[in-house]
C-alpha cells in the first residue's frame, strides 16, 4: 500500500542518512540485527544482484530506494486476495531470494559445506552446543534430505 510504502521511504532515509543510497555499513545502525546470528547473510542479501533482478552476477556497492522496496517486497506476508498463479510466483520468489541467501558462492547449488555454515551460523548464539555438534547437526539433516531425494 502507499501507507507501507512512505513507511518502508522514512526507513530507508534513516539508515541512508537522508543520502540517495544505501551502503553495507549503513545496516550497522540496525539494532533487531545486531545479534542475529545470520545478519551477514541478511545484509549480503540486500546488495546480491541476483536479488535485485539484475542481470549481472555479483554484489551491488550500494543500493537506492527502489533496489531496497525489491528486497523488502521478499519479506512481505501472503495477501488474502492473492490467486494461484499470484500465490505461486510470490512463494517461487520468496523461495529464490532464500536459495541465494545461501548459495554463497553463486554456483546455482548449496552444497554441503555452505549448508555446513548455515547450521553453524544459526547455533552459533547457543553457548552450549560445540562448532562439531552444529555440523553433524547439520551433516544429519543434509544426508535426511539427500536420502528423500532419492526415494529411500
Amino acid at each position: 500500500t502507499s501507507e507501507q510504502i512512505e513507511h518502508l521511504h522514512r526507513r530507508f532515509k534513516q539508515l541512508s542518512r537522508d543520502q540517495l543510497t544505501i551502503r553495507k555499513e549503513n545496516f550497522d545502525s540496525i539494532p533487531d540485527l545486531e545479534f542475529n546470528p545470520i545478519r551477514g547473510k541478511i545484509v549480503h542479501a540486500f546488495f546480491d544482484k541476483r536479488n535485485l533482478r539484475q542481470e549481472s552476477d555479483g554484489l551491488a556497492d550500494e543500493i537506492n530506494f527502489e533496489d531496497f522496496l525489491t528486497i523488502m517486497s521478499y519479506f512481505r506476508p501472503i495477501e488474502m486476495n492473492m490467486d494461484e498463479e499470484q500465490l505461486d510466483r510470490f512463494r517461487k520468489e520468496k523461495l529464490k531470494f532464500l536459495f541465494h541467501m545461501y548459495d554463497s558462492d553463486h554456483d546455482g547449488k548449496i552444497t554441503l559445506e555452505e549448508y555446513r555454515n548455515v547450521v553453524e551460523e544459526l547455533l552459533s548464539g547457543n553457548p552450549h552446543l560445540e562448532k562439531e555438534s552444529a555440523r553433524s547437526i547439520a551433516d544429519g539433516a543434509m544426508m535426511e534430505a539427500a536420502s528423500i531425494c532419492v526415494g529411500q
